[in-house]
């Protein structure tokens, strides 16, 4: 079934305009917090997705342990690397939270590892983001602290969360989601079970839901929203992908999904568009919107390198060059979609 048409409607108007209207930045600024010395290319691919869909700036907080190998992958990539295994939560605060008001969302968790040192310092990121109004995305060990302790994210309706299948399943067991639930029904639980926040149900298809209840007063203030604002939706993705999922492709799509939170971030504060889009559904079109791109990019990868003897074999940086191509694809050419009538293939 494909995604409805307002939807894409909606995702559109989310979109920069390419017609010189916006200086550097309000195109949307990343940030990725993620990478340890085991882990380098999961912070790559989501930050340099990030650009490749259209964001002006991505910014990589990382260990000192993985800056150097992710500042060789790409000149493009802003590193910060301030995560530091002796680094106290206090003195590493003022940094954070400096670093963080000049960004528009932050994805945590790709490369972020479970070492105790970067799981705190993860959870310090999004208190912090939570208290400047970011968008967040988490994803990966990113969910390992949502699962501990719910109330991290839980009423913060301005976060999106990606597990993958083995993710969702232990996310759902720490929500006490009852098994006998249908599958393709649990997003939506385990969204409510969370207070609203964005769940993307990685799978076959992806499926997208949001189930809020009202908001409290204080859950309303936090994500900006209207007290006793009320939303059930659920978006099935099922946008036809590569045959061989690649192993950081959900490090893409995190970052495909954070650069249109951050457009969504300039779209709410009236750097362009009419603000006709409530706030509210942000955080579900931008997964919508990811969701569709990274899916697409998988499939024109997969059709140029597959897995034959003869070709190359699909890998994860094969769909790079595929972003802006399958942007254009969902979104056209013109001033709302990849900007120019000629071939929207890139390069690494």
């Amino acid at each position: 079934m494909p995604v409805p048409k307002h939807i894409i409607e909606q995702i559109q108007k989310l979109i920069p305009p390419l017609n010189g209207s916006l200086h550097k930045g309000q195109s949307g600024r990343v940030g990725v917090l993620g990478g340890a010395l085991d882990y380098t290319g999961a912070p790559f691919f989501a930050a340099f997705s990030a650009l490749r869909i259209g964001a002006d700036l991505s910014h990589v907080i990382c260990s000192p342990t993985a800056a150097g190998a992710i500042k060789s992958y790409s000149p493009d990539l802003i590193v910060h690397p301030i995560l530091r295994e002796d680094q106290t939560v206090d003195k590493l605060k003022p940094e954070l939270s400096s670093l963080f008001s000049r960004l528009h969302v932050l994805v945590v968790g790709p490369g972020l590892g479970r070492e105790d040192y970067m799981q705190k310092f993860a959870k310090l990121a999004v208190n912090l983001a939570k208290e400047q109004g970011m968008y967040i995305v988490l994803d990966a060990d990113a969910l390992l602290l949502v699962g501990n302790d719910h109330s991290i994210i839980k009423g913060y309706r301005r976060a999106v969360l990606t597990p993958n299948v083995m993710e969702f399943k232990r996310l759902s067991e720490q929500t006490n989601i009852d098994p006998k639930i249908p599958p393709e029904e649990r997003a939506m639980h385990v969204s409510r079970a969370l207070g609203g926040v964005t769940i993307v149900q990685k799978g076959a298809s992806d499926i997208i839901c949001t189930n809020t209840g009202s908001a409290s007063e204080e859950e309303a203030k936090l994500s900006k929203v209207n007290p006793g604002e009320s939303t059930e939706e659920r978006v099935v993705v099922d946008v036809q992908g590569g045959y061989k999922r690649c192993g950081g492709q959900g490090d893409i799509l995190s970052g495909s999904i954070g650069t249109m939170l951050a457009w969504g971030k300039c779209f709410e504060s009236g750097a362009y568009g009419d603000k006709d889009v409530p706030s509210s559904r942000i955080p579900l079109l931008a997964a919508v919107g990811g969701s569709m791109v990274t899916r697409t990019a998988s499939r024109r990868a997969f059709a140029k390198q597959g897995r034959e003897i003869t070709l190359t074999g699909v890998v994860t940086q094969d769909m790079l060059p595929e972003v802006g191509g399958a942007f254009a694809e969902i979104f056209g050419q013109g001033e709302k979609g990849w900007g120019s009538s000629s071939s929207a293939e890139g390069k690494l």
